[in-house]
């Protein structure tokens, strides 16, 4: 339970939940020289502070922006100004995002003038962007982070998209109709191939669209030795090939990106499989592509004073826990709490509004000059949020949820799987 000050602290905040603001917010939106879109609302009755909101992953051409994230309506209440960018990359955004940032953060200065205070929040792809933005974006005064669902392992993710992508090579290229073109590089460049090309060659080989007592027993135990070596989630396969496979694709291909290389190898992977050791591609990245992308991005820690919380579930399939125990190991325990939603069935990105709303206002309590949150007290706001009507649980934080160690998801690569070429290493 809460102490009784932190509830009268958070009446105080919550009770404008169901506020509408005294007039009408003013908006702006526009494009930036980069070509990327933003939008910024801002109240009448500012207090002074910006909120940045970082969407996720997007394969979409670039649009204006639609979505101020899941709290936007609470913030604004608040008196909180409210701004997202759209990035001007598709996919994997952040060879970018540190200058779409400073162009919203630069719009929003010459328009309203400089913020007090900068609060970066995002999710899944928006949380590494989040994570980047505080480390090296010089945004001004950011003081705190909220992070939900978030690839803050960063470029480590794209490992266990190589390894799915060969593994499923390795167990499905001789399956008639299973075949997928491209391999480590994901699809080839302006390949016509869809998703529903793809969920039919998966399915071909393992029966995935079909229930479990209806796939041939060669699916069922494809399936189990993709599912087995991966530690994926069944109901995740699909929508991990695609980002392994498109997103993979846009990754290399893309010449702000890797320009035609990959930057992530397997060539000295023991993936505790004899067969998939036997038989699996072993591939090397040259030495630039690999730089950037860990440059692009890689987590050091350097977070000054901002105060993050990240909030995950613990068993998405997409952007695995074990992001957070990676990020933990390198960010200051005095600056980063992190706390993990237990749920009965895998989703990406699956907190409900209690909990995205009590990992906000525990970060707000905290900013305000409250101690630092735990995943115990997150729980707790979360249930008094819940037993007020104030946003829908249930409230599932597990204090004693101890985070996998991600080498054990994610294997590690040794020094040798980059090659000895050398490509040019500047952005």
């Amino acid at each position: 339970m809460i102490k009784k000050n932190a509830v009268v602290l958070l009446l105080s905040l919550l009770g404008l939940f169901t506020e509408a603001s005294a007039q009408a917010p003013t908006v702006l939106s526009g494009q930036s020289d980069g070509g990327a879109y933003f939008t910024i609302v801002v109240p009448d009755a500012w207090n002074g502070d910006l909120v940045i909101w970082n969407h996720g992953f997007s394969l979409s051409p670039i649009g204006p922006v639609s979505d101020l994230g899941p709290l936007a309506g609470l913030q604004l209440s608040q008196g909180y100004a409210v701004a997202a960018s759209s990035y001007q990359q598709r996919g994997w955004a952040l060879f970018k995002t540190k200058n779409d940032l400073q162009n919203l953060v630069g719009a929003f200065k010459a328009n309203f003038g400089k913020p007090n205070n900068v609060i970066v929040t995002g999710a899944s792809l928006g949380g590494i962007v989040t994570v980047a933005a505080v480390e090296k974006a010089n945004l001004g005064n950011v003081v705190g982070a909220l992070t939900i669902c978030g690839a803050n392992a960063g470029s480590r993710n794209w490992d266990a998209g190589l390894d799915l992508r060969l593994i499923y090579d390795a167990v499905c290229d001789d399956v008639p109709g299973a075949s997928i073109p491209g391999g480590a590089k994901g699809l080839p460049a302006n390949s016509d191939f869809t998703d529903v090309d793809l969920a039919l060659a998966v399915n071909a080989c393992t029966g995935i669209l079909a229930p479990a007592p209806f796939r041939t027993p060669a699916q069922t135990a494809n399936l189990e030795k993709i599912l087995g070596v991966s530690q994926l989630p069944e109901n995740f396969l699909l929508t991990t090939m695609g980002f392994a496979t498109f997103g993979m694709a846009d990754l290399v291909h893309d010449q702000g990106k890797l320009r035609g290389k990959i930057g992530t190898g397997n060539a000295e992977v023991d993936y505790g499989d004899a067969m998939i050791n036997a038989t699996i591609e072993r591939v090397s990245p040259r030495k630039g592509p690999a730089k950037r992308l860990a440059r692009n991005y890689t987590p050091n820690g350097d977070v000054d004073g901002t105060r993050h919380i990240a909030l995950h579930t613990d068993k998405d399939g997409l952007v695995i826990v074990e992001n957070q125990g990676e990020y933990a190991s390198v960010a200051p325990a005095s600056k980063l709490t992190v706390a993990v939603a237990v749920e009965a069935v895998p989703t990406h990105c699956g907190h409900n509004s209690a909990e995205v709303a009590a990992g906000w206002e525990s970060l707000r309590g905290w900013l305000a000059g409250g101690p630092q949150p735990s995943a115990e007290t997150i729980q707790g706001t979360c249930e008094f949020v819940e037993a007020s009507g104030l946003a829908a649980g249930p409230c599932r934080f597990d204090p004693t949820f101890d985070i996998p160690d991600i080498d054990g998801r994610i294997r590690p690569r040794s020094d040798d799987d980059d090659d000895s070429d050398s490509d040019s290493d500047s952005d």
